[in-house]
């Protein structure tokens, strides 16, 4: 049934989307971030609705009438420049067929955000964009929570399978990272019916952080917490709140999970913990061995027996565990300085926003909207130093979102300004 229910939902979408390309975006970002053919148990398990959606939404865009480009600015060249770097490594890559095949995977998911900042151009587009994103991640989240109670803190919290957020850890960071959109969304919903389900929404979607019982994501819901709580007003009440809603999801947690966080603490102790510093120290020093890296998929035992310092544990590690040294053994010093700069520009620019918009009440949404953006970086930045998260989409994503709100308020700013020139002339003519 639920096969059934979907492909009817995704075949009624193909024709709106031939249409207007925004909702071949809307309807791609659905797919990629909720999964929600993972959750089917027939024929649609492994059906390909998100290259069907694609597919219908480039062809919608080569038939659009709209002028079609890509907002160009330093950031965006970065980017261009980024994305020419790991053809690079992938060309010298240590294994070249299965870099070759990941190389495809990562530039699909590029092409649909540059996509997205060339059909996205007003607030609303922008606003819906973000209600797909949120509650396509928001409904493990939600569900998650509700697992967690239900179980009394003893079951561990999962995302959808085959995805980058499969696992308890990068859906916990996935939370975190559109936790702020949810608080975003709250802030601009009229009704307050929908601003209290959006705060329940978000207690279900911490305790489902707490309850996929990854240490790397309390690390990040710290972190997060902290940053948000200085992004909004009223910090006493919301300080207030905070600590009695930490100290209430603590109690609440069985003796295992406290356990398990205590290994934070002692993580000499812990295999796991040790296995994350060996995979660290074996990317760091393949990028001082190799100016591109490894490339894609470079996590074999025979780059381990070359690169890392103990390796007879070369069957113990098999992966990053971090988007810092996934870049740096994959695609070298020169790739982790690109990666970096890319996210550190897009800080900027949305602090350059939230100035442009001071003093304009129109524009207020853009600076609630980029303060929430820093702390989604906040989230992805800590929550990333421990897992290989490096090329899922979210990230990209909101950098691309923050492009296109640039755009916008500059051409509001723009117009207000061409009307505040003409307004006197029109005044002096009407006097005439």
């Amino acid at each position: 049934m639920r096969d059934i229910a979907l492909l009817i939902i995704v075949g009624g979408l193909l024709p709106w989307i031939l249409m207007r390309p925004q909702v071949g975006i809307y309807a791609w970002s659905w797919l990629g971030y909720m999964n929600p053919h993972r959750l089917t148990f027939g024929f649609a398990y492994s059906f390909p609705f998100a290259q069907s959606v694609a597919l219908a939404t480039l062809l919608s865009i080569l038939f659009w009438k709209q002028p079609k480009r890509i907002p160009m600015n330093g950031l965006v060249v970065l980017w261009f420049v980024f994305l020419a770097w790991l053809l690079v490594t992938t060309i010298f890559a240590m294994y070249s067929d299965h870099a070759w095949e990941q190389y495809a995977k990562v530039m699909k998911i590029q092409l649909i955000i540059f996509l997205t900042m060339m059909v996205i151009r007003t607030r609303k587009e922008v606003d819906i964009l973000l209600w797909v994103i949120a509650l396509s991640i928001g409904f493990y989240g939600i569900k998650g929570g509700l697992f967690t109670i239900q179980t009394l803190g003893g079951g561990r919290v999962w995302g959808p399978p085959g995805g980058y957020i499969q696992e308890n850890n990068a859906l916990a960071v996935a939370l975190l990272m559109v936790l702020p959109l949810f608080y975003y969304l709250r802030m601009q919903a009229k009704r307050a019916i929908v601003r209290h389900l959006m705060l329940g929404a978000m207690l279900l979607m911490v305790i489902s952080v707490i309850g996929s019982q990854s240490r790397g994501a309390l690390l990040a819901i710290c972190a997060t917490g902290a940053f948000l709580w200085l992004k909004t007003p009223g910090k006493l009440l919301s300080g207030v709140l905070m600590v009695l809603l930490a100290i209430g999801i603590f109690s609440f947690m069985p003796q295992s999970w406290h356990d398990r966080m205590g290994l934070i603490e002692n993580y000499q102790e812990d295999d796991s913990a040790m296995g994350r510093i060996a995979a660290w120290k074996m990317a760091f020093n393949l990028g001082n061995g190799r100016i591109t890296g490894g490339g894609f998929n470079t996590w074999k035992p025979t780059t381990y027996r070359l690169y890392s310092d103990n390796p007879e544990d070369w069957d113990r590690y098999t992966a990053a565990h971090s988007i810092y040294f996934n870049m740096i053994g994959e695609h070298g010093w020169i790739g982790f300085i690109l990666f970096a700069s890319i996210f550190i520009s897009a800080w900027r620019m949305a602090s350059g926003i939230i100035k442009k918009a001071r003093g304009s009440p129109d524009l207020k949404w853009a600076a609630d909207l980029m303060r929430m953006m820093h702390v989604s970086f906040i989230a992805y930045g800590v929550g990333g130093a421990f897992l290989q998260l490096s090329y899922f989409d979210l990230p990209w994503h909101l950098v691309s979102i923050i492009i296109i709100c640039r755009v916008i308020v500059i051409n509001e700013l723009n117009d207000k300004s061409k009307v505040g020139v003409d307004q006197p002339h029109q005044q002096l003519a009407g006097k005439a």
